[in-house]
């Protein structure tokens, strides 16, 4: 069997994330990450209280905790991954994991993602909403209570589903979602629509950054969020990312595929469970081993040994 090295999304921050990493030797991805952007990183991911509430703060502390994760995994554990993939801004950390993108290049175009779709999201104002227990037919219904202003944004696993729109078109969908079948509606804490047609100005400003991105082969594929299909390519990652912001998550898809590949363990890498839990609902015969702090390596290594 093969294993899987899989990265977390925006939505596992967490006010001092990687704070138990302060004084090991992987904290040098935050130096590295430092230099490529040449601003401090160092209080997004050690901050004490919750000051994580802009996009951009929010997904670069998340993308440095993970590549801190994975730097200590990479360099003390005998890893050799069948696949890599990410949820949303997961997919450009499994890039730069991979080796499909250089760290800095990564790094930079991460904080550029975050921006642009934040400046949409401010000319295009959107909020989220999680479906529990909602399936794709319950999911589609909802929507078309407000067409072209509510968009599936994530098919996370079975029960779980997004849906991302318009302050109105989620005001719809909300209102139909109990007489459609969907048990319950949690709003979400983000800053705007984002994988849907909102995100357009930034998907079309992404194409003109990412043709300044050199791409390559990786060293293993990496399992694309919009079609769930495994790609080791140079070139086709500029469109998948500059079409990512605009199309939606289909993470159940990306766990079938990782499946099929016969991938277990998966090593879920950076802060948080939250890719364990939706496991348990999309893949539930497969083991997810969670890296978020240097005691977790421990674990790692011995069940590996």
């Amino acid at each position: 069997m093969g294993t899987a090295v899989i990265f977390p999304g925006q939505g596992t921050q967490e006010p001092g994330m990687a704070a138990p990493w302060v004084d090991d030797p992987a904290w040098e991805v935050v130096e590295r990450a430092e230099q490529a952007l040449a601003e401090p990183l160092a209080p997004l991911v050690l901050a004490d209280e919750a000051s994580l509430t802009r996009t951009r703060d929010a997904q670069l502390a998340v993308l440095v905790t993970s590549l801190i994760c994975w730097e200590a995994v990479r360099t003390r554990c005998a890893v050799d991954p069948t696949a890599f993939a990410g949820h949303s801004l997961g997919q450009v950390t499994a890039l730069i994991a991979s080796g499909a993108v250089d760290f800095e290049s990564g790094v930079q175009f991460a904080a550029r993602r975050a921006e642009l779709t934040q400046e949409a999201a401010d000319r295009h104002p959107g909020r989220m909403i999680a479906c529990i227990g909602a399936d794709i037919d319950q999911a589609e219904e909802a929507c078309g209570a407000a067409p072209e202003a509510c968009w599936i944004a994530n098919d996370n696993a079975p029960g779980q589903i997004v849906l991302a729109g318009t302050p109105e078109g989620i005001d719809a969908a909300t209102d139909v979602a109990r007489d459609v079948g969907i048990r319950r509606v949690l709003p979400l804490d983000v800053g705007g629509a984002f994988h849907t047609p909102l995100m357009n100005d930034a998907s079309e400003a992404l194409s003109a950054e990412l043709s300044e991105v050199s791409f390559g082969t990786g060293s293993a594929p990496v399992v694309s969020n919009e079609d769930a299909e495994v790609y080791n390519d140079a070139d086709g990652w500029r469109d998948r990312l500059a079409h990512h912001v605009v199309r939606p998550v289909r993470w159940r898809a990306v766990m079938e595929t990782l499946v099929s590949l016969g991938a277990d363990p998966w090593w879920e890498i950076g802060h948080g469970s939250m890719l364990a839990g939706l496991a348990k609902r999309g893949a539930s015969g497969v083991t997810v081993r969670g890296v978020a702090t240097p005691s977790d390596l421990d674990d790692l290594r011995s069940v590996r040994s």
